[in-house]
């Protein structure tokens, strides 16, 4: 699925999550958009104290903003994947059916999952 493909919307926190995760050099990168259209984009931590993966990071940021559900989730990496712990994560935000975006290092859509 390319970008052209993709809703306006959904283009969007794709090209955030990679420019969040080339910003940071980092594994993986992640772009949440909640119910009022605003998003919220993480890179993976890996510190020897603390671990989480670029999308739990974003779910835990559009929370701590006070967000009340999401709308579309976003991942970018090489080999895009999405742990089981991921998706509990969206779906605690956001419910069920919410699309999961799996996006290579380009940006280029690979798959679509949902909680």
């Amino acid at each position: 699925m390319t970008s052209q493909e993709l809703d306006p919307e959904d283009a969007k926190i794709v090209t955030l999550a990679r420019a969040t995760r080339s910003r940071a050099g980092s594994a993986q990168g992640a772009a949440v958009r909640d119910t009022t259209g605003r998003t919220y984009t993480a890179a993976t931590v890996s510190l020897s104290s603390l671990q989480l993966s670029a999308l739990r990071l974003a779910v835990a940021m559009a929370v701590s903003s006070g967000a009340e559900g999401l709308e579309a989730a976003a991942v970018v990496a090489e080999e895009a994947a999405v742990a089981t712990e991921d998706v509990a994560a969206v779906r605690d935000l956001g419910g069920e059916g919410v699309p999961i975006l799996l996006a290579g290092a380009d940006g280029s859509v690979t798959e679509s999952a949902s909680t």
